[in-house]
């Protein structure tokens, strides 16, 4: 049980004094200049600009479903008699 206790000490005094060794430094956060902002948000208008058209044929299409409902009819085959 003593043993253990020196152990335990022991790990826990090591990981505490242990220094951040892979941590990211920070001095550089974020060091993009205008033009690729600028390019970055032409592109999310893009991607915005070919949303809305899907996005309305996707509600005609949910409304026509809505509007026809269980209308449906089936065709009258005959036979070559």
């Amino acid at each position: 049980m003593n043993g253990m206790r020196v152990l335990m000490s022991t790990l826990a005094i090591l990981l505490a004094a242990a220094p951040s060794a892979f941590a990211s430094t920070t001095a550089r956060v974020y060091s993009s200049s205008i033009l690729v902002l600028a390019f970055v948000g032409f592109l999310a208008l893009i991607v915005v600009i070919q949303l809305i058209p899907a996005i309305m044929t996707l509600f005609g299409v949910l409304k026509g479903l809505a509007k026809k409902g269980n209308k449906t009819r089936l065709a009258d085959v005959r036979s070559g008699e």
